[in-house]
């Protein structure tokens, strides 16, 4: 997951609706499918489907209350987290 993309992606979940990165993500998902796909292309459509979920989690964040930056911060704190486990 790359911060500056969760945080592109939330500015435009606040400019527009949370529903276009939803269908964005349903539609990247169906590609996977694809049985001619290469790895490095699935591993491409993955980060990107990780990043959409990551940029409808900060929003999640953003729509309880917590300020954007903070949001963004304490994503990525508990992406980190995760992956030191």
């Amino acid at each position: 997951m790359k911060l500056p993309i969760i945080k592109h992606l939330t500015n435009f979940i606040e400019q527009n609706d949370e529903d276009f990165v939803i269908e964005a993500i349903e539609t990247l998902e169906d590609l996977t499918e694809v049985p001619s796909l290469k790895d490095d292309e699935l591993d491409v459509i993955g980060e990107l489907i990780s990043n959409m979920y990551g940029a409808i989690e900060v929003n999640k964040m953003i729509k309880d209350g917590i300020p954007k930056k903070e949001a963004l911060n304490t994503f990525m704190k508990r992406v980190l987290g995760s992956i030191d486990q």
